[in-house]
């Protein structure tokens, strides 16, 4: 992508903002703000969002999932035949169509899972299935925090049904299993927290808390500090007693206090909804029962928030480098940045160095390469902008080239190294 072409939202605005993160999405132009708890992602901010959407993806199918997707726009029809119409009113969208029918911009999806497989789903054969879907949702919540409480936001939600407790146990364990892949492969600093079921129902739940330290997030934290530990404790769990200063109870580590943002959210419904709403299979005796639910979501704009909140620095955005393979080198960090290199030749007028900054340009992936073409911004404002964004990595094309030949490989966190032209493409995958 030229510079010189490209629509780029970056600005050096900094008030009116709630917090740092919050004013960081709208300098680096990720994002532009439509009212209360309403936003457009800009194209950069798209980009990041889509890299996220693609890491779910990638792990939800390879959980065993099966992607599909369900409309926004409900009849109140299953949500009076879940019960939850009722519970959920207070924070739905509901408004009536032309004929006078009821309708919501739903919350959540349960109801529309269970009416997608009703019908469908008939025998124990045809069990278990989990389904996801990455769609926004809508909820008449409080705004607050920027993209942390939104009126309409995007969930990576998923639903699965089940004959027996143990296929349940099973998937709640594999699904629960990849979502500390997915946080660990993000280089997240999170706990996994015992959790409320509230409107939900269920019989077990948990939550995924990434810690922050602005002060911006929504829940307050009891944090296992041992190497390795997963355990936190919120003022909505179980074990809620639990406090600072107390021994984890999974590793007899010590309690510290904190504050997180829930990132992702997993639930063993049970037979919350299919006693209700009448989902059933037929047994292998012949008989009949309900079957069994697990609803397991990631909120796609909260987990871009809380990167910012542990990755940014007093220059701009800094996302996951997947340069960098996580302690146990199993998995590499996967792309999230808007684009993997600048590419800043000190003079794009001079023809050597345009020559240059050309090749690198299309030898690297144009799609991928943010190349600073545009004779009016000064070599400080486009290493200014590059760190602003969060680019890794930027291939600087100045005097040192000119003389070696080399390119100085600057990565985000300010180390440096001489390269040659043709290592460049090579060196940034």
């Amino acid at each position: 992508m030229r510079r010189s072409q490209s629509l780029l939202f970056t600005s050096r605005e900094t008030n009116g903002h709630e917090n740092e993160t919050v004013a960081l999405t709208a300098r680096a132009g990720l994002v532009r703000q439509f009212g209360s708890g309403r936003y457009g992602f800009t194209p950069t901010g798209q980009r990041v969002r889509e890299n996220l959407v693609a890491l779910l993806e990638r792990e939800m199918d390879a959980a065993g999932g099966r992607r599909i997707s369900l409309p926004s726009l409900n009849d109140a029809g299953i949500w009076q035949r879940s019960g939850r119409w009722e519970s959920f009113e207070g924070e739905m969208f509901t408004l009536e169509n032309r004929d006078g029918k009821r309708l919501c911009l739903a919350p959540s999806h349960e109801e529309g899972a269970v009416h997608l497989v009703d019908g469908v789903v008939r025998s124990y054969d045809d069990l278990p299935l989990l389904v996801y879907q990455i769609e926004r949702k809508h909820r008449d919540d409080h705004a607050r925090n920027g993209l942390l409480r939104t009126k309409e936001f995007t969930m990576k939600d998923a639903y699965s049904f089940h004959a027996t407790d143990d296929s349940l146990r099973e998937c709640y364990d594999r699904v629960r299993e990849t979502y500390v892949r997915i946080f660990e492969s993000l280089g997240l600093e999170f706990v996994v927290a015992a959790a409320d079921d509230g409107v939900m129902g269920g019989t077990n739940s948990e939550e995924f808390v990434a810690m922050t330290e602005t002060g911006s997030g929504t829940v307050a934290v009891r944090r296992c500090t041992a190497t390795d530990c997963r355990f936190g404790v919120t003022d909505e769990s179980p074990r809620a007693d639990l406090a600072a200063g107390d021994d984890c109870p999974e590793c007899g580590g010590r309690l510290a206090a904190g504050e997180g943002i829930e990132v992702g959210h997993v639930f063993q419904l049970g037979r919350r909804y299919a006693e209700p709403m009448g989902l059933t299979i037929d047994t292998a005796g012949g008989g009949q029962r309900h079957v069994l639910m697990g609803s397991y979501g990631i909120g796609v704009e909260r987990l871009l928030h809380a990167l910012l909140e542990q990755y940014a620095d007093e220059n701009g955005c800094r996302w996951p480098d997947s340069s960098t393979a996580l302690e146990d080198g199993d998995v590499a960090s996967p792309e999230i940045a808007p684009y993997r290199l600048a590419v800043i030749p000190l003079e794009y007028g001079d023809a050597d160095l345009r020559e240059a900054a050309d090749r690198l340009h299309e030898r690297c992936g144009t799609a991928e390469t943010l190349l600073f073409d545009d004779p009016e911004r000064t070599i400080g404002e486009r290493f200014a902008e590059s760190d602003l964004l969060g680019i890794p990595e930027k291939a600087i094309l100045g005097n040192h080239y000119r003389e070696t030949g080399e390119v100085e490989l600057e990565a985000r966190d300010g180390t440096t190294r001489y390269v040659s032209l043709e290592e460049v493409p090579e060196i940034i995958g």
